[in-house]
């Protein structure tokens, strides 16, 4: 998943998200910082929603059952995956994977793992902290076999 195919699909949820809390255009509006008029040229499909209202609606609806249906769990951690072209560092603690990832490889105490929707990759230690992720399967197996 790269920065345009996210940016796709929360254009083509923002309506869903919406209804999801309850949220009148004009609400939804003021939430991203758009104009009325532009949240409903995204909802009708006539536009994508900007990258900044992509990061907006990932921060401020993270909770969000549809957000999260739509990219495979955290919506921050795909944003941030994508936006710094990977994570290299120990960084907050998951669930561990059990609904949205697969299990590909496990050495020592870390496992990699691949999200089964946005198709990243991430390394786990055995607390489920995040240690990397990326969209590289390649450069994720080496990064494996470098915390071994």
């Amino acid at each position: 998943m790269n920065q345009q195919e996210l940016t796709d699909l929360i254009s083509l949820k923002l309506r869903v998200v919406r209804l999801e809390k309850e949220y009148s255009q004009q609400k939804m509006a003021d939430v991203l910082g758009l104009s009325k008029k532009t949240l409903i040229q995204i909802e009708k499909g006539r536009t994508a929603a900007s990258w900044t209202a992509v990061i907006a609606v990932c921060a401020l609806f993270r909770d969000s059952d549809v957000l999260q249906a739509t990219v495979g769990g955290d919506p921050l951690e795909v944003l941030e995956t994508i936006a710094h072209d990977g994570i290299d560092q120990p960084i907050d603690q998951s669930m561990g994977g059990k609904v949205w990832w697969r299990e590909i490889e496990k050495n020592g105490r870390f496992r990699l793992q691949q999200n089964v929707i946005s198709q990243h990759f991430r390394i786990l230690d055995e607390e489920h902290y995040r240690w990397y992720s990326s969209f590289d399967e390649e450069e994720a197996r080496h990064r494996l076999s470098e915390l071994k």
